[in-house]
């Protein structure tokens, strides 16, 4: 019966989804159907309750803060400065400047928070110096598909905070969590790039001119705002000195710095970046709002309860269950974005996975890595969006030149997977 009520309203809600309606709203429209058809209580006191509750919780403030600040650096020469900064340091290594890419989405997803701002900063900057030296495309192109997706997973990230809200985990765990996962990401896109290079030495163009030791550390000079930046915003978090909140407003403080040295500040950038994260925060706000009233009525009807005895007696064991989930998000992640595929289904999963002794801050890392494979997959491949909207060029063949990249995340998840050290490690040794 459960099974059948579930499967009703999912399919309720892609009805609603194809039809156009917003997402926030086709939740909220889920969870009146679902209560009025499934429960004795009315839906609107419950309505209320469960929407301000939700929208007046602390720790979403990190939200728009978080939020405000990639729109600030969105508008400062950032990026610019550090691909200046990071390429004569590259020019001895296989693949040259294409670990620009890597590294610099690196970088700025460790300011950003977003996978579309770090695949699109970097990206306007990155393309066209790589297409003037003559860089293969599918490697450049490629390598900022995967590497964007980094905006996801390196800390501050937007759909941590959202994922630590849903699944009432600690932001400021997550944050943690993410960073050896981003970094054993990073390298494991660094290592393709060098095999390839290797594999085909003549498509990697001879470097302009070799620069001499001082000459790297001038250029280096370009690197430090963006140090800065990082060393403040997660270093008062690792630190204990500040909570994900207000390290988020240590680092719209510090973003405002930044633009104003680069004399990028100025009345219609200031107002542009607070409306561009405002937009962006509405509509996430909407989203949420309708998730938790969605959760609440799943509650009154008994569906995540019962869908979690349902899954526990397939008897699955948990790495079965992550594998199911893995495909499961993938496939979700081919039609709705990440913030969403969280919201959707955190209320129904928890539950299950608690049941089958998975830790939480563990599931978060692995679910954003798993949306972050959903990023470069067609047709709601955000990424793919993004590079579509730089290059012109034709989705699927961007999804193409991707693929080794969503292949090298599937290997991260296994190897999160085999040693969950690498997530819950250094949690527990710097957060009490």
């Amino acid at each position: 019966m459960e099974v059948m009520i579930a499967a009703v309203m999912i399919g309720l809600m892609l009805a609603l989804l194809a039809g156009g309606v917003w997402i926030g709203l086709a939740l909220m429209a889920i969870g009146i159907l679902g209560m009025l058809g499934f429960t004795p209580r009315a839906p609107g006191d419950g309505m209320a309750v469960a929407i301000w509750s939700h929208g007046s919780s602390w720790t979403l403030t990190a939200l728009p803060l978080f939020l405000w600040m990639g729109e600030i650096l969105f508008r400062t020469k950032l990026s610019e400065d550090m691909f200046k900064g990071l390429s004569p340091w590259l020019e001895r290594l296989p693949g040259r400047l294409l670990h620009t890419n890597i590294i610099g989405c690196t970088l700025f997803a460790a300011v950003s928070g977003s996978s579309a701002a770090t695949c699109a900063t970097i990206g306007k900057i990155a393309l066209p110096e790589l297409e003037r030296r003559g860089y293969p495309e599918s490697m450049a192109l490629g390598t900022l598909a995967g590497a964007g997706t980094l905006g996801l997973l390196i800390p501050p990230s937007i759909i941590m905070i959202v994922y630590g809200v849903a699944a009432d985990v600690s932001i400021s765990k997550l944050f943690i969590g993410g960073v050896l996962p981003g970094i054993l990401l990073a390298t494991l896109f660094m290592g393709w790039v060098v095999v390839w290079s290797l594999m085909n030495p003549g498509k990697i163009p001879a470097p302009d001119l070799k620069t001499t030791f001082v000459e790297k550390l001038a250029a280096s000079k370009n690197l430090i705002p963006v140090i800065l930046l990082i060393g403040g915003v997660l270093g008062s978090i690792y630190s204990g000195i500040a909570t994900a909140t207000e390290a988020a407003a240590i680092g719209v403080i510090g973003s405002l710095i930044i633009a104003a040295s680069q004399r990028t500040l100025n009345r219609k950038s200031f107002f542009g970046a607070l409306m561009g994260a405002t937009r962006l925060y509405c509509m996430i706000a909407l989203i949420l709002a309708g998730s938790a009233f969605l959760t609440l009525a799943m509650g009154y009807i008994g569906l995540p309860r019962h869908l979690a005895e349902w899954i526990g007696a397939l008897g699955l064991s948990p790495a079965m269950l992550l594998v199911a989930l893995a495909i499961f998000y993938i496939l979700l992640g081919c039609f709705l974005d990440g913030i969403s595929i969280v919201v959707l289904t955190m209320a129904v999963l928890m539950p299950t996975i608690q049941s089958a002794g998975i830790d939480p801050l563990w599931f978060g890392i692995f679910v954003v890595v798993v949306v972050e494979m959903a990023q470069v997959t067609p047709p709601v491949g955000f990424n793919l969006f993004v590079l579509q909207g730089l290059t012109g060029r034709d989705m699927t063949v961007i999804a193409r030149y991707a693929l080794p990249y969503f292949l090298l995340m599937v290997v991260a998840v296994v190897l999160l997977y085999t040693f969950p050290g690498l997530v819950t490690w250094l949690p527990g040794h710097m957060v009490g």
